[in-house]
């Protein structure tokens, strides 16, 4: 098992590190944010995570995962250094590589000894490289001669899942030129091998155009159920019995067929406007890819559509919105649907009652500019009290079982706009509602 340090404990950071501990690795997670380091080694987690602190507190227990914001005697004491931290959006789309390359500084200051150098960020193609003629550049001004090698790791982590897609991946990417460099990383992984985990074996930017594609691929097959569940609204079609029958081909599959109000989150909208960039600066444009943002944002806006249309003027108008996060179990907001449908809501004069299981916080922060307009609610049944209409937002599973009969009473009107499509369509009519889903013939 290998000595590693982990340089980010945000999302991505903090599951890798916790996980390769669990696979009997040595592990140091290290963050420049003292707050997060502290709250670490006081065994609290700074993220939420289904599962994430059981395995977090049983290595910590047993030594193998420490937390602390003194890189340079991590990397001094490790065999490989996993970079993990964020690479935001630039203004143009492109990703921001300066916490990479902050980190590649930070890694060459400190190693003395040969040392294998991990992308796991997503980052653009090419990145690997970059990494290495940047760390060779400061070890050259330092006056170091050090051997090393950069390996292109990609993550595939689904957030509300994460800990359960390291453990069990569908495939480990590992792109290297080094059979030192892959040796090591076998023995990072040596727990996956007993598994027989399929390992795709590549060179660094086949790994990096891997994740990209991946990534952009899922958003384009979410875009395009929800470009056909509008069309299955105008000419009557069901798209549900559509989705269905489409995921019984095998060349197709079910999965990511679900219709709804937009993709959002910390990797699609990302991944897919640096590939758009990536193709833009090689000149071989990604039309495909450039045209799902694009129907993306549509799709969160039509949404505010669908609302006015159900309830009516908006102007004075009281909506429960269920659901804030991008998706169930998670806390993350970034690029969520929500953001742009109450954003939407409100320009339009409406008042907005909130409720999510564990996003408030989060979006108290990302929505304050409206807080005006915005009642933060302490469940489900007390955002609907006196409401105009009820809108399910995100699918969480208490949302999927209420009772109709006390939303019917808390509600000034019986209107229930269901995003996700959870509810069907007979039980809520016949409890006596005007049910508006995406797609489905109304």
């Amino acid at each position: 098992m290998a000595k590693i340090t982990v340089i980010g404990t945000g999302y991505v950071g903090l599951v890798s590190g916790a996980c390769l501990a669990d696979f009997g690795n040595t592990v140091v997670c290290v963050d420049v944010d003292h707050r997060k380091i502290d709250m670490l080694n006081a065994g609290q987690i700074p993220i939420y995570e289904p599962g994430l602190d059981a395995v977090v507190h049983r290595n910590v227990k047993d030594s193998r995962l420490s937390f602390t914001t003194d890189a340079d005697t991590a990397i001094k004491n490790s065999e490989a250094v996993f970079i993990a931290v964020g690479t935001p959006p630039a203004d143009d789309g492109s990703a921001d590589l300066k916490y990479v390359l902050d980190a590649a500084e930070d890694i060459a200051r400190a190693m003395t000894s040969y040392l294998v150098i991990v992308d796991k960020s997503t980052v653009p193609v090419g990145t690997a490289r970059l990494v290495h003629s940047h760390i060779a550049k400061a070890l050259s001004s330092y006056n170091k001669t050090v051997p090393f090698d950069v390996v292109s790791n990609p993550e595939f982590l689904r957030e509300g899942s994460a800990v359960q897609d390291f453990m069990h991946p569908d495939r480990v990417v590992l792109g290297t030129e080094s059979e030192r460099a892959l040796s090591l990383m076998k023995d990072v992984y040596r727990a996956l091998y007993l598994n027989e985990t399929p390992f795709i074996e590549t060179n660094l930017e086949t790994a990096e155009m891997i994740k990209y594609a991946a990534n952009a691929f899922l958003s384009v097959k979410i875009t395009f159920i929800n470009e056909i569940a509008n069309l299955c609204e105008k000419v009557g079609a069901n798209v549900l019995d559509v989705a269905r029958a489409m995921g019984k081909d095998g060349r197709i599959s079910p999965k990511f067929l679900h219709p709804g109000p937009g993709y959002g989150g910390s990797c699609f909208p990302k991944d897919t406007k640096a590939l758009a960039d990536i193709g833009k600066k090689y000149g071989s444009p990604l039309s495909v890819v450039e045209a799902t943002i694009q129907a993306n944002e549509r799709q969160k806006k039509k949404m505010v559509e669908k609302i006015e249309s159900a309830v009516g003027n908006l102007q004075g108008a009281t909506i429960a919105i269920l659901g804030l996060a991008f998706k169930p179990n998670t806390d993350d907001m970034r690029e969520a649907p929500a953001l742009t449908i109450i954003e939407g809501l409100v320009k339009k004069g409406a008042k907005c009652r909130l409720y999510d299981p564990v996003a408030m916080k989060e979006a108290q922060g990302r929505l304050q500019s409206y807080s005006d307009s915005i009642e933060y609610c302490s469940n489900e049944y007390e955002a609907m009290t006196g409401s105009d209409a009820l809108v399910l937002l995100t699918e969480w599973n208490q949302f999927r079982d209420m009772d109709l009969a006390k939303i019917k009473q808390l509600l000034k009107k019986p209107i229930f706009i269901d995003l996700r499509n959870i509810y069907r369509r007979s039980a809520v009519e016949s409890a006596g509602f005007s049910y508006y889903a995406v797609g489905q013939e109304m």
